[in-house]
């Protein structure tokens, strides 16, 4: 079993049509599968209305995160569609707001991993990805992706890349996700915790 400093593995994810919260939960299946505890936490919108604001607990979905979760956590996941090739704002405005973190060092040495989800097959998903990764190498963190050891990176036709697991939505975003893509997010969730698990015998 793990120490008692790497139980927490907090997933965290903006989604705007829900193939993004999908890839979430199936990591945190992974994640559990291996002992460790699935935090799942979702960035609330921004808006362009000054004067908009979101409630602070959600209608529908898991809470809202806050900075005290990626104080508390061993590991990360970090999801996003896909917007013109870039995470989308909601989820930039947070990292955003995590200089103190930054500044203290807390995310240091800890594992990060990514996914996406973007309704073109063509549409930004590796380069979302990549992204995402950029400030979390600025805290530190050690960025992970999906060795083609899973074999599913071989032969998915929808989503999938070695940068992390992501989702094709389709124009409507109405495609569910397929058996490659499940199966990847899952795996992705595993590494992720027993890389953690690893890293806080270390």
């Amino acid at each position: 079993m793990p120490s008692q400093s790497c139980t927490k593995i907090l997933v965290v994810y903006y989604s705007s049509s829900g193939g993004t919260r999908k890839l979430a939960h199936l990591i945190a299946k992974g994640i559990e599968s291996e002992g460790l505890e699935a935090v799942i936490r979702q960035v609330p919108r921004v808006s362009s209305q000054c004067e908009q604001t979101e409630n602070e607990i959600p209608e529908h979905g898991d809470c809202y995160v806050q900075l005290e979760d990626l104080k508390d956590c061993a590991g990360l996941a970090v999801g996003s569609p896909s917007r013109f090739g870039n995470m989308a704002a909601p989820l930039k405005y947070f990292i955003d707001q995590t200089s103190d973190i930054w500044m203290n060092g807390i995310l240091t040495g800890k594992p990060v991993t990514f996914f996406s989800s973007a309704s073109s097959l063509h549409g930004g998903h590796e380069s979302t990805l990549l992204s995402m990764m950029i400030p979390f190498l600025h805290h530190g963190m050690l960025v992970m992706g999906l060795p083609y050891a899973e074999t599913d990176l071989l032969h998915t036709s929808t989503g999938g890349t070695p940068y992390g697991v992501s989702h094709w939505s389709g124009p409507n975003n109405d495609l569910p996700l397929s058996e490659s893509e499940k199966t990847l997010a899952v795996a992705q969730g595993r590494r992720l915790a027993t890389t953690a698990t690893k890293l806080s015998k270390s």
